[in-house]
């Protein structure tokens, strides 16, 4: 058990900073920030995250659904991510249609291999191991988008001249969102339980390698069957 001098949340950082880093240092993150990423690219990069992010509600609510009655605190914080969570998939859609991109294709389209595990591994964890470990990949998600989204906005923007309204997804979760991350780590910090926190430390590492792979599997000439 950690002790209230370092929290869990602080643990959670420390033991995954390896993981993160791999994360970070992949191609798609790098050329973002760095302006080296096209407008087929973004948008194809947009289309995973519609693919994921459509899950995002159905597997809080069925986190919440799971939880066991004495972790009921952790139900209503479900809630309430459930409550901030509702219609992003469609700021993203909104997104493509910016970059001049059919959002219905990309709508109806097939994820990647690697988002379709990505999500399958989420609900296998809240279905068959322990739902606690689902916020393994809210770590993940948030804290990379927090750490990079305004940056690769900014840099995209840049380098492919698209209007301010082709980034609402990237801009709505990046670093000005900090009533979110210190919402997580207070969560994070009342987590005492050995095995749930062995479990949540363990997803966060599991979710970082597949949301990496998600990364890589975006390429150009996925945005090509969305053209609208």
């Amino acid at each position: 058990m950690t002790t209230p001098a370092t929290g869990f949340f602080r643990q959670l950082q420390d033991s995954t900073r390896t993981e993160r880093e791999a994360l970070l240092s992949t191609s798609l993150v790098q050329d973002a920030l760095a302006g080296r990423v096209d407008r087929e690219r973004y948008v194809a990069f947009l289309v995973q995250a519609y693919h994921h992010v459509r899950h995002t509600v159905p597997l809080l609510m069925a986190a919440g659904a799971r939880m066991p009655g004495d972790k009921e605190w952790l139900r209503t914080a479900l809630a309430e991510y459930i409550e901030e969570e509702l219609g992003h998939q469609e700021w993203i859609l909104s997104d493509i249609a910016a970059c001049g991109y059919d959002a219905d294709r990309a709508r109806n389209s097939t994820p990647n291999r690697e988002t379709e595990l990505m999500v399958a591994y989420a609900y296998h964890i809240i279905d068959r191991v322990n739902p606690v470990g689902f916020f393994g990949m809210v770590h993940v998600l948030e804290g990379t988008s927090i750490t990079v989204a305004d940056s690769a906005a900014e840099a995209i923007a840049s380098a492919t001249g698209l209007p301010r309204q082709a980034f609402g997804y990237l801009r709505s979760h990046g670093a000005l969102d900090i009533e979110h991350v210190q919402f997580f780590e207070n969560l994070m910090n009342r987590i005492e339980c050995p095995e749930d926190q062995r479990q949540i430390l363990h997803c966060a590492r599991q979710f970082y390698h597949l949301y990496a792979d998600v990364y890589r599997s975006v390429s150009a000439e996925q945005a090509l069957q969305l053209a609208a």
